[in-house]
């Protein structure tokens, strides 16, 4: 008999990704923004949402021209913060795309994992504005339904009708990576059969613009937004903000053949771990992350040179892509040289908790497509950033493996592998 640590023996299932739904900085459906993200356009502006005189960033990459009404009905809106709003769009997007009528007894065995990082920032300023000013009885009822995180998923459970497990994973920046393996996990050992999995963020606002940059963790290259965020480049000083979400759907290779599925790639290896070391800096050498990228590609059955291209997580922090950048190379030894690294926030900005979900939807469109995204603003590497970062130009090539790497605050890291279907 299996102790309570051991999993049953039982057969793997394997999983693909049959559908995406994305709404970014750099356009409000999958392939607009997969377009731009291929000419190398940033999607970094002046700051629009609200009044930044008085801070020291003032830029970060904003949706532009997103309409709910699309998604949800206007009554229903207001019942939700714009995260929500994202992650509604996002999912009916990702199911239009996978092409599927899910009967009841499969709803019973749907669910959504779509993580959050951080929730409903702007909705909580708006009501405790209304608090202070004119007191409690002019707080929303719609006010702790509006930001708690688990509705990103709830809603869209609501709304589609899914029984399955359904909740939000929040686990800062790597939000996005660990929504997704988990929902593979879940697949493949039979604990569901479709699943809506991602991230959404949408905190550009005043308390967050103010809270990081009091951390002195965000770039102020002001004048141009387009540059600040350069990832792996001597002159990086620090992240650049972002919003948006991705959400995939995910089933069975079985379930997706037999239906006769458009697939996009197979998911095949996953690992977390943890630094255990400190809440905002990487363990030295990138220990953490490098523990997180063996055990996916050892999930996966493959070899350290089988992987050719990573979207790595790259913030455009001083500290964190050189410690990436040390991690990939003590893993990857030798073949690090021969990688394909992509640095995607340059051109999106980080979305936090939906970082590690849109930037996988890169990655799974850069395998299907055979071509690697770019590192805009890359001119100087510095000292420690010595790998072929793919420097402002997307790159044709053929391959059959790649890795995102998500990490976050907390010392909490994610990595995931998708793979061309053999």
């Amino acid at each position: 008999m299996p102790t309570n640590f051991e999993r049953p023996s039982q057969p793997q299932r394997r999983v693909v990704v049959t559908g995406i739904g994305l709404v970014s900085p750099l356009g409000n459906t999958l392939e607009e923004s997969w377009k731009a993200l291929l000419k190398g356009q940033s999607g970094i502006t002046q700051i629009t949402k609200f009044d930044t005189t008085a801070f020291s960033t003032k830029i970060a990459g904003e949706v532009k021209g997103f309409n709910p009404d699309l998604y949800i009905d206007k009554k229903e809106q207001k019942k939700m913060d714009t995260f929500i709003h994202y992650s509604m769009a996002c999912s009916q997007m990702a199911l239009e795309m996978a092409n599927i009528k899910l009967t009841e007894e499969q709803l019973l065995q749907t669910g959504a994992f779509i993580g959050v990082g951080i929730g409903g920032l702007p909705m909580i300023e708006e009501q405790l504005g209304k608090l202070i000013a004119r007191g409690p009885n002019r707080i929303s009822p719609f006010f702790i339904p509006g930001v708690i995180t688990n509705l990103a998923a709830g809603q869209v459970s609501i709304k589609h009708g899914l029984k399955g497990p359904s909740y939000a994973i929040t686990s800062a920046c790597a939000t996005g990576v660990h929504s997704i393996g988990e929902a593979f996990n879940y697949i493949r050992y039979g604990r569901a059969d479709y699943m809506l999995a991602g991230g959404v963020e949408a905190t550009v606002c005043p308390s967050a613009i103010g809270g990081f940059s009091a951390m002195r963790a965000m770039s102020e290259r002001n004048d141009t937004p387009e540059k600040a965020s350069r990832p792996f480049d001597k002159d990086r000083d620090g992240f650049v903000l972002g919003e948006g979400g991705a959400v995939l759907f995910l089933e069975t290779l079985e379930s997706a053949t037999k239906r006769g599925a458009q697939i996009l790639c197979e998911v095949t290896g996953y690992g977390a771990t943890s630094d255990a070391y400190h809440f905002t800096s990487p363990a030295p050498e990138g220990e953490g992350g490098r523990r997180a990228m063996a055990a996916a590609v050892k999930d996966a059955g493959l070899k350290p040179e089988d992987i050719k291209h990573i979207n790595a997580h790259a913030t455009s922090t001083p500290i964190g892509d050189g410690l990436e950048t040390r991690a990939m190379k003590n893993l990857f030894g030798d073949h690090a040289k021969n990688l394909w690294v992509s640095g995607t926030k340059s051109m999106t900005g980080h979305l936090l908790g939906a970082a590690g979900a849109i930037e996988s939807a890169w990655t799974i469109l850069a395998l299907r497509d055979q071509i690697v995204p770019p590192t805009i603003n890359l001119e100087n590497p510095s000292e420690d950033c010595d790998l072929d970062y793919v420097p402002n130009q997307a790159r044709d090539g053929k391959f059959k493996h790649a890795l995102n790497n998500s990490f976050g605050f907390g010392g909490t890291n994610g990595s995931i592998i998708f793979s061309k279907l053999e």
